[in-house]
Parts: structure tokens; sequence; C-alpha cells
């Protein structure tokens, strides 16, 4: 691995940290701070916001990168998302290399880097699948307000015109980042990335990189190195703040005075004490045991422990607790420690002197209600100066189920306290004890004790994770919070959630109830809605391309009469063969029908015989049906009618052909709906 030296400036003064705002570059106007390599102790840089006019940075945000992303659909920017993505994968290189500078072996970066390259192409493909190719997502159903059919009610979601200020921690300075830019971006809602200052240089690269591929429209990305200064102040109703970091932080970020008068929306995620709980199932020898001491060891020494999912309590049966550890000690003691730039090396340092220190005191008062199992001898390093570097053993503490220290102090490095439990009640009260966490997990094979442990503790939890013998070998793994899942968690952890796949694209927009005509409702999202005009041409539309094709384009077709034939002939050809069809007595005692009545799916293939057009032409395939109704049964001799209308057309941005979904209404001769559904087809452009 090659370790850049730090570069400095002309004159030989040690290389500033620049910020990105309103448009460009901006040296700082002061000397700043050093930030030190936390391996060898050598300064890399200097860090200092002097000069940064935050209002004007918000300003910059708010009036040109907030317009120029509204101006693009939610696929168009996934398309850019995902290109975003892969550029960056192309210089992962330059990242990899700034990353083992903050102590982090190749496998710590790989969670880092390609983790936030992940989260960008995550989002991109969830977005194309999950959102329209339009600029409004509807949320929810049309809600009907009047008897008429006249005047209805629609939620919609829009973006905030404002910007997300994401203030972001040191132990992830790119996936941490990344994981909040992308929500907001799909969104539509500009960002300016805070990120800690001791690994902000690595955050700078990242940001340079970014700006570079001249995907991003100006003021969708901002950065400030250095102090925030008056930043918040500037804050405004449709702003919005994402904190990574200490409680003690979040609570004097959440009380500002401008988040608080102008109801600033503020999603923290901040300590947590999270736990991981072995089933009394997970005996030695068992695969469930060697998978809980396989993944405490791993979660104390990923990243040197500095994670916030990291699992700071191992809650394990009191018969258990000696051999488990025995045995977390043992593979504690096959973990090399030093420098990330030797392969060797499973775990590097914490992030700087600084945070060894807080580590220390922290461990410290841990100290008072636990002994120490492991982590008390002399430290070994591999190609690594202690006094220099912010190294320090793994250790693994034990205490009594009645101690309170490791429910209220976070050691955040490579620290963890074995607890013992004696009944699920008394796993769940330790878990609780946490006062809110981001993630758990329980390790058994017992799934009555796994049911029980989940409902106790979910409430306390952002996400549980259960290890087995059966989802081990995909499993992500207690620590590692995915795109698509919730990353958060109640209390202590923050009472946010990021991530969580549309959710968090959701928490950057509002949501607006809208009333009015069905008319006016299609007119404002992009979809025909029941009550809405049709309009039925010469030409059938099957024979439109998607460029022709309009919302309301309607093709009624019919009538068809079922005959008892029809209903015996699909029996006989399907093999359904259901009473309430085949047999007249059984039938008429049905409390539903009264007699014989068609198959559903006869009805729904009828309905396609009527309205489809069978010569070759725009449409392409028909590849699937939703939300299908039966609403009346159809008894032989009733007449059906169908009617098709267009009800939302979604051009493909990377295809030639898109999506347009059909509203079914199929009725009898009484004008009573039997069924009603939505078909999905694939449509030519032109």
């Amino acid at each position: 691995m090659t370790i850049h030296r730090p570069r400095r400036e002309k004159g030989g003064a040690m290389r500033l940290l620049r910020s990105y705002v309103s448009g460009g570059w901006h040296t700082p106007a002061a000397e700043g701070a050093p930030l030190h390599d936390a391996v060898t102790g050598e300064e890399i840089a200097r860090i200092s916001s002097a000069g940064v006019d935050m209002g004007a940075a918000l300003r910059h945000g708010r009036e040109v990168g907030g317009p120029a992303l509204r101006e693009l659909t939610f696929h168009q920017r996934a398309q850019l998302l995902k290109a975003l993505g892969l550029y960056l994968k192309e210089h992962k290189a330059e990242l990899y290399a700034l990353s083992a500078r903050s102590g982090a072996t190749r496998s710590d970066s790989w969670i880092d880097v390609d983790g936030g390259f992940g989260v960008l192409l995550g989002y991109a493909s969830k977005a194309k699948r999950e959102l329209p190719n339009d600029k409004v997502l509807v949320d929810g159903g049309l809600e009907p307000l009047g008897r008429g059919g006249t005047f209805a009610g629609q939620h919609i979601c829009t973006p905030l015109r404002g910007v997300a200020v994401q203030i972001n921690a040191y132990n992830f300075p790119m996936w941490g980042p990344l994981e909040k830019f992308a929500p907001a971006f799909i969104a539509g809602v500009p960002s300016l990335i805070k990120p800690a200052s001791q690994t902000a240089y690595v955050t700078e690269k990242l940001v340079e990189l970014m700006l570079a591929s001249g995907l991003l429209p100006e003021g969708s990305l901002q950065l400030v190195c250095g102090s925030a200064g008056d930043l918040l102040d500037h804050l405004t109703e449709q702003d919005l703040v994402g904190f990574t970091g200490s409680a003690s932080t979040a609570q004097h970020l959440r009380t500002h005075q401008a988040v608080v008068r102008s109801s600033v929306r503020f999603n923290a995620e901040a300590d947590s004490l999270n736990c991981s709980i072995l089933g009394p199932d997970a005996t030695p020898g068992t695969p469930e045991f060697d998978l809980f001491v396989g993944q405490l060891v791993t979660e104390m020494t990923t990243k040197a422990g500095q994670k916030c999912t990291a699992i700071r309590r191992a809650l394990v049966p009191s018969s258990l607790i000696d051999a488990v550890a025995e045995a977390t000690s043992a593979k504690l003691a096959e973990v090399v420690v030093g420098n990330p730039a030797d392969k060797s090396v499973q775990m590097g340092a914490l992030a700087g002197l600084e945070q060894r220190e807080e580590v220390l005191r922290s461990l410290k008062a841990l100290r008072e209600n636990a002994s120490v199992v492991y982590g008390d001898g002399p430290l070994s390093l591999v190609d690594a100066d202690a006094e220099r570097g912010a190294f320090m053993s793994p250790m693994l503490l034990r205490a009594a189920a009645d101690a309170v220290q490791p429910h209220e102090v976070e050691a955040f490095g490579p620290v963890s306290t074995l607890m013992p439990y004696d009944s699920v009640e008394d796993a769940v009260t330790l878990a609780a004890r946490g006062s809110g966490s981001l993630v758990g997990s329980v390790v058994s094979a017992d799934t009555g004790f796994v049911r029980d442990v989940v409902l106790g503790v979910a409430p306390w939890h952002g996400r549980l994770l259960v290890l087995d013998r059966e989802d081990a070998g995909e499993s992500t793994g207690h620590g590692s919070p995915l795109p698509m899942l919730v990353h958060g968690g109640p209390g202590r952890a923050g009472g946010g959630e990021e991530m969580g796949g549309m959710r968090g694209v959701l928490h950057h927009m509002q949501r607006t109830a809208v009333q009015g005509s069905p008319r006016t409702l299609s007119a404002i999202t992009n979809r025909w809605v029941t009550g809405a005009p049709r309009r039925e041409a010469d030409v059938h539309p099957f024979r439109k391309t998607l460029a022709e094709l309009r919302l309301g384009d309607t093709v009624v077709a019919g009538p068809r009469e079922v005959t008892l034939e029809d209903i015996e002939h699909f029996a006989s050809f399907t093999g359904d063969t259901f009473y309430a069809h085949m047999d007249e007595e059984a039938a008429a005692a049905n409390p539903f029908f009264g007699g014989r009545v068609a198959h559903g799916y006869l009805v729904v293939s009828f309905a396609a015989g009527l309205f489809v057009s069978p010569e070759p032409g725009p449409v392409l395939a028909n590849y699937g049906l939703e939300n299908l109704r039966f609403l009346t049964p159809t008894f032989p001799g009733d007449q059906l009618t169908v009617t098709l209308t267009v009800k939302q057309i979604t051009p493909r941005e990377d295809q030639d052909y898109g999506e347009v979904r059909w509203d079914a209404d199929v009725a009898n001769q009484k004008g009573e709906s039997v069924a009603r559904y939505d078909v999905l087809t694939l449509v030519a452009k032109s």
C-alpha cells in the first residue's frame, strides 16, 4: 500500500484543507489546527473554516443547487448517482491510501470506501425501481371525500426547498457523508457536508473527486472543512440537519435556537451501547457459539472498535460466560495489531492520540464495575511505534449483572464487556438498560427464544440481527448498516433514522394532502385517477407509442357472455375444479355465491382477450398485474365489458421503451365492477 506523504504549499507551509462553498474552492484565511497521521503521528495538513461565509453557502444551495436538482426527475437523479458511484470506484486507490492514514486496515477501508460506493449504487437502483420518472411522488391511494366522486384527496411528497446540512463523525469519513448525501440527492435536496476535523482530509479528497466527475449540478454539493461557526444560525424551516456523533453534542445542536425556532428537521445518530445476546442453546461446539465469539471479536477489532454499531455489551447465559470468555480471549490473542500498510495487520490504530486518551478515560470508568479478561498485557505492534501512533490492545471486560457502568459508559474503541443473564426476561432487561441502541443481535438457533427476545428488545433498537447457522454464510454482520434498512435508534442512540431505502428519501420531502377534483389531482400527480376524464379515440391505445400516449387514453371492449361451457372448459384446461365452479349444490350453499360462478382468472383472461390489439406494434410486453381484486361474482350468462385506461406513463431514461400502467375495470351487464386491477406493459418510445 502506498502511503501518501503530506503535501506542503509553496514556501514549505503545511497544506490547508479547503472548503467548497458558493461555487468555488475556498482556502482558509488562518493557519488552522494540525491534523496527524494516526499511525505515525506525522502532521498531514491543517484545518480551518476561517473566511467561509456560512449564510452565503446555504443561500447558494437553496438558490442554485435546489432549483437545478428539482429540474430533474427521480430517475434522472438516480442515473447521475449511479454514474457517480462508478466514477468514484475508478479512483478508489487514492481514497484507500488516505484511509490508511486514519489507522484503517484494508478491510476497514473496504467498509468505508466501497461501502460508500455501495450506498450510492444501492439508492440509484432502488430509486429507479420504486420511484416514478417524475418530480412529484404520490403517497398512498386516492381518498374519496364526497359521495358523487367529484371531490377527493391525495397525499403527495415534494422536495424541501432548503439544504441538508450533514455533520459527520470521524470514524467513517467516506461512508458517513455518502449515506447522508445519497437519499438527499434522490429527493432533490442539495447537501452541505461538514466532516469531523480528525479525518477531514479524507472527506476533502472524496468531495474533490465527486465535483471533478462533472456529474453533479452546481450547488447540489458543498463542503465545509473546520469549525461550523455560525452555520446553524442561518437555518430556515426548509433546511435539514443530519448529525452523527456524541449524544451530548446532538442535544446541544438539537436545542440550537434556529433549529427550535424554525422546527428544522433534525436527525441524530449518536452514542449506542449496542448488545449481542447469546442464546442458551448455543453451547460450546455448536455453530452458534462459534458465530457469537467470532462476531464479537470482529466488532471489537474492525476500525479498532470505532464504530457506532460495535458490540459494547455481550450478554451471555451465566452457565456459558466462562466458556465465552476463554474462547474470545483465545481469538483476540490471534489478532495482529500495527501499521495497516503491513498485510498481516488485522487491527490498526485509533483515529488519533486524543481519541485513544478518550477511550482510556472511559475504560477507567468501566473498570470500576468490571475486571479485565483480556488486554492487560504488553502490546506487540507490527511496524509501528506505540508512542507516536494511536494504538491500543483490544480489551475484553467482565462485569456482574448488576453493574452500572457498562450500560452508561461507551469506550469508543476496541472494548467490550461480558455480562451474565439467567432468563429471557433478564436478557431483555439488560439490553433495555442501554437506553436505546442502533443495533442489537441475537445469536441462537432456538426460534422460540429468538422471538421472545426480539419482541422484548425491539422498542429499544433501530435494527436487530438474528444470526444462526442458516444465515451466517450470507449475513453482513452485526455492525453493517445497509442502504435499504433503517440506520438509527431510539433514546440514547439519537431517536433518528437514516437510509432505510425510500424512508431516507421521504425524510427530505414534505408530505402534503391535496384536495380537489379527480381531473385536478390527475394533472398534479401525472397519474390518472378514478373520476378523471377518459378519452376514447379511433386509434386503439395499443397502437400508440409512449410519446403518443396520454393519461386517460381509454379503450372500452365487450360485451362477452360467460357461459357454463366456458367455466367447465376452463376448469378442465387448468385443473382448477374448486367446488364453487363445478358443484351446483355446494356452490349454492356457499354464503358468498349462491350458485356456480366463473373463475376469477377466467374473468381476467376474457378481459385480456377483449382489450388486446393483437398485431405487432409499440406494446412490447405485458409484465404483470398489480392490485387485483375480485369484487362481484360472475355467473353463467353474465355479460362482461372491460374499460382499460392509461393510468401512468414512466419512460426509462436508459432504454428505448418505458412502462405504462393501465387501469382495468371489468364490469357486468348491471354496471357492477367484477374485477379491478392494474396492467403493466412495456411500450416502445417511438
